[in-house]
């Protein structure tokens, strides 16, 4: 399964990159099981509180993702 990931402030500079494809392989996987797999990729983002979006949606843990999903993983932000 390949996914389109991207990062944003904070992530990008945790992980060095802004885009990546991620190929997950043949299992089908849930968000918790991309984050997990993540983490041990860019052991920094274990510093970050951050939200994951689903093709332009916030994601809860157990979505399972599909083919060419495309990913962001969003930093904390602040609004007023």
């Amino acid at each position: 399964m390949n996914l389109h990931l991207n990062y944003f402030g904070m992530i990008a500079e945790k992980t060095a990159i802004t885009k990546e494809m991620l190929n997950a392989g043949n299992d089908s996987l849930s968000v918790e099981d991309l984050n997990k797999l993540l983490c041990n990729k860019y052991p920094a983002l274990k510093e970050i509180n951050y939200k994951i979006a689903v093709n332009q949606t916030l994601a809860d843990d157990f979505l399972l993702l599909n083919e060419n999903d495309e990913i962001a993983l969003l930093p904390p932000f602040a609004g007023g």
